[in-house]
């Protein structure tokens, strides 16, 4: 009987030391995964939560050059965020960003689906085609910028140059309030259609041959398989195109700025460019304002972003 007890124990205190050793391991296990989240943890409260915050804290501040020298910035609370709304370059730079961001993002989209559905189908050089494609992508967005301002020069542009050729008047590309926006539009669309063609060319690839034959053995033609099939079948990788297009978009300032600076008469004003013009273009920085345009430009990229979420949890709910 005293042995019987005697083996109880000894069972108890080896059970014991078990579950010590697996409680330790199981700490031990969670130290290693901290340890490799630590990089990216460092990362994301360095280059995204503090600057964040460092923004949200120029903008209820009234930050001058001798307040960022002194350190003693005046707090004002909303009053900058106040200022930006009440501003008539307000409506007229919501809109022109609604203009640029739709029409690049409209017209970056079907150019691009065009050109990944023209390429599916395998030929000779098609490689070599799809690598000319993404040179638009691969250049400085400086260089990309001169070169349209160029091309667009009322006096001695190329685009003039043919559009004399047919019989069209000069068009003042970049110095008309006319016609600055489909200028500066029409050049971030060339350099967005590389980005979609990539994308909507990977997803192309992943839906089945097999389905296209048995359209085909159905007697459907290239615009019925193209409704039926790839359009629906891409409708994920399209919604994350135009999300990080948009997000993109949102934030263009080289193209505008190189090309026309905004002007004229604001005509071609983003809310991008209305916050670097108030930091860094006027020569005299102001950067509270410039901050409060920044932040509500996050916050309409956040609710875009939010809504890409509700819309896609909807659709896989369904």
């Amino acid at each position: 009987m005293t042995t019987d007890v005697a083996d109880r124990d000894d069972v108890a205190h080896r059970a014991d030391r078990v579950r010590t050793r697996r409680r330790g391991g199981l700490e031990t296990t969670q130290w290693v995964a901290l340890a490799f989240a630590a990089p990216l943890l460092v990362y994301l409260l360095g280059f995204y939560v503090y600057p964040l915050l460092r923004s949200v804290d120029l903008s209820v501040h009234d930050y001058t050059v001798r307040a960022f020298v002194q350190g003693d910035a005046e707090f004002v609370g909303l009053s900058n965020y106040r200022e930006v709304i009440s501003s008539p370059l307000f409506g007229k730079a919501i809109m022109n960003t609604v203009v640029f961001v739709g029409g690049s993002l409209i017209f970056q989209y079907a150019i691009g689906l065009a050109l990944a559905v023209f390429f599916r189908s395998s030929f000779r050089l098609s490689g070599v085609l799809r690598a000319l494609f993404l040179v638009p992508w691969l250049l400085p967005l400086i260089v990309s910028g001169s070169v349209w301002a160029w091309m667009m020069n009322s006096e001695s542009g190329v685009v003039n140059f043919l559009l004399g050729i047919v019989g069209v008047d000069p068009i003042n590309w970049l110095t008309s309030p006319d016609t600055a926006m489909l200028a500066v539009v029409i050049a971030n669309i060339w350099l967005g259609i590389p980005f979609n063609l990539v994308i909507l060319y990977s997803g192309l690839q992943n839906i089945p041959e097999d389905l296209y034959e048995a359209a085909s053995l159905d007697g459907a033609g290239s615009g019925k398989q193209f409704w039926s099939i790839t359009f629906p079948l891409l409708r994920p990788v399209t919604a994350i195109t135009l999300l990080l297009g948009l997000v993109y978009t949102l934030k263009v300032v080289d193209i505008i700025w190189v090309m026309t600076t905004g002007g004229p008469a604001d005509a071609s004003t983003t809310l991008a460019i209305w916050s670097y013009r108030e930091a860094f273009g006027t020569g005299r920085p102001d950067m509270s304002p410039a901050a409060a345009v920044g932040n509500i430009l996050i916050v309409i990229a956040l609710l875009c972003g939010l809504l890409y979420t509700y819309v896609q949890r909807r659709q896989e709910e369904s």
